[in-house]
């Protein structure tokens, strides 16, 4: 199985009731894995802090429930985590969070392992397939007997490697009743000060369990060299070291050990934590007067390989073949048909500042299209242009646009787009609806009509959305159009009001969508101006001193056609 695959038949065997999560790679498919057992009622949230929220509720229902999120999406749900510290549990409850070392799908590389510290939780990490199903049952078992959430920390490479998992029957775990309980639940002043006693009082227990939880797990092998690692680290250790170390592999990363630590340094000669991103290990030894040798040999950048652990620790380095110096780079790029590539192209002929946010239109901002100025974090690009134009002044409204997915907009955006009203601004908002959550693989969201089981729901209307919160100038208009399009831009931009463009069409990869028969270029009309290579379609390219379009790829948008001065790509030529 996949690590997540793993992850959600951990929670069906655990007798798991409630998953709400909102889509992030690499922890996506947990849920979408989960929603396949009918016993588990499973949901895609408007957003992380909305899911956790809800998993919370259904703790304290009696429910063993959970959500994933990808370490940004932790970020969003950090308001609920530090305090569903403090008012602990009912049913056990599970918050898991997948790294991204390496950056693979992410803006940052953010190591969670600092919120477990901060908002004082326990958390687990697996370094396999099998260890994440296993973990899991724990996980439960540990946020039952010390009342509180546990994070589940994972990482790109445990989500997506596959590993044996061995499968049991599902555990009955009937509900908890509910008793009201307004000194547990109710966290204004007086309460939380009680709770955050019972808080420090669950973090010295932790820390004696930690010393003999099976989790943390020592492994002896030469003992000139031992190695303090966890998940996909210790994988890495182990295969670039095998029985030349010596390992204290920890499943619990939080809290840690003392007197494990402390026991097994005293049986090896020289000791090393292997870990990625931060310090948090080798922080932790140090501080318990433990000499450690850490990010003196290992990167506090990027993923380890065991590559990289054999290197540093044995000084060789295996053979490997590179690729030859001429090879031409692959870069991401919007699909043949994307809906997004029009409207791009269009806001590149107006020259006009780019407020941009989190999807696969954000690839928008690379050549040859080069069409966005700015990405920070999920719903920024709304609230960020209201304050850019705040600044510079009501001229600017006619000079730049935000630009935000149907998602996305759900997710954080109808807030963005409030400030604006509330405030008096005149920004002016793109919504690129393309009838599905693009990025992270075809997840439905509230504005599509469909649950995560593909059953029939209400859909969000977005142009009501934005008519409710105040914007009365809301335009839609099919990107495919390429100079309807441009039209609809330029009239966006000359407003004097705030405005709303919604550019929609359907993902080109929908399996409902019915493309039109690939477009065919007449090479005697071809001058060779590459005009049709500005709007960076992968179907599009130069052969033999003339455009051609890949007939595999092409979907027949026809926004090309509208490139060319001189007639040479023609939809309907056979």
């Amino acid at each position: 199985m996949l690590g997540n695959e793993a992850v959600a038949r951990g929670l069906y065997e655990s007798g798991c009731r409630l998953v709400s999560s909102y889509p992030g790679t690499p922890s996506t498919e947990i849920t979408e894995y989960a929603s396949k057992y009918d016993e588990i009622y499973c949901e895609w949230a408007p957003n992380e802090k909305v899911a956790c929220e809800t998993a919370i509720g259904a703790s304290i229902g009696g429910a063993r429930s959970f959500t994933a999120m990808k370490h940004v999406g932790l970020n969003v749900a950090a308001d609920p985590l530090f305090t569903s510290s403090y008012t602990g549990v009912n049913g056990g409850m599970i918050i898991a969070v997948a790294d991204d070392p390496g950056m693979h799908s992410s803006q940052n590389e953010q190591d969670s392992r600092h919120y477990a510290i901060a908002a004082k939780l326990p958390m687990v990490e697996p370094a396999d397939s099998g260890e994440c199903r296993d973990y899991v049952k724990i996980a439960y078992e540990m946020s039952e007997r010390f009342d509180t959430p546990v994070l589940f920390r994972l990482s790109t490479r445990v989500s997506h490697s596959q590993s044996i998992v061995s499968l049991n029957e599902r555990e009955d775990v009937a509900l908890k009743e509910y008793k009201k309980d307004p000194a547990k639940y109710v966290m204004m002043p007086a309460m939380a000060k009680k709770r955050h006693v019972v808080v420090e009082q669950r973090q010295e227990a932790l820390a004696k369990w930690a010393e003999e939880t099976a989790l943390n797990q020592m492994m002896m092998g030469d003992t000139k060299i031992g190695i303090i690692t966890s998940g996909v680290s210790y994988q890495y250790a182990r295969d670039a070291m095998g029985d030349k170390a010596s390992y204290l592999k920890l499943g619990l990363i939080n809290p840690l050990p003392v007197e494990l630590i402390k026991n097994f340094a005293a049986k090896v000669d020289t000791l090393y934590v292997i870990e990625e991103l931060d310090d948090i290990i080798e922080s932790h030894c140090k501080k318990i007067g433990v000499k450690v040798t850490g990010k003196e040999k290992f990167p506090l950048i990027g993923e380890l390989s065991q590559a990289i652990v054999r290197e540093a620790l044995l000084g060789e380095t295996l053979p490997s073949t590179a690729f030859p110096e001429e090879l031409p780079v692959r870069p991401p790029v919007m699909c043949a048909g994307c809906p997004h590539r029009g409207l791009f192209y269009a806001l590149k002929q107006e020259n006009c500042m780019v407020s941009g946010d989190i999807g696969c239109y954000t690839l928008g901002a690379a050549a040859p299209l080069s069409a966005m100025d700015t990405t920070v974090c999920m719903g920024a690009s709304i609230s960020g242009l209201h304050g850019f134009n705040k600044v510079r002044g009501e001229e600017s409204t006619h000079h730049s646009v935000a630009v935000i997915g149907d998602s996305t907009f759900i997710h954080s955006g109808i807030t963005g787009l409030i400030d604006i009203t509330y405030n008096q601004g005149k920004s002016k908002v793109v919504i690129l609806d393309n009838s599905i959550t693009g990025m992270t693989g075809h997840q439905q969201n509230p504005t599509t009509g469909y649950t995560i089981k593909g059953d029939p729901t209400t859909a969000i209307n977005v142009e009501e959305l934005c008519h409710a919160v105040g914007f009365q100038n809301v335009k839609i208009v099919d990107p495919y159009d390429l100079k309807a399009t441009r039209q609809a831009v330029k009239e966006l931009l000359a407003s004097d009001e705030r405005s709303v463009l919604v550019s929609r069409r359907p993902c080109a990869l929908l399996k409902y969508v019915k493309h039109k028969p690939p477009i065919q270029i007449d090479r005697e009309k071809c001058r060779s101006c590459k005009a049709c290579l500005r709007i960076g379609c992968p179907a599009i390219s130069m052969k033999n001193g003339k455009a051609v379009i890949d007939q595999t790829s092409c979907v027949g948008c026809g926004v090309c056609k509208d490139l060319c001065a001189f007639g040479a790509i023609d939809p309907d030529k056979e």
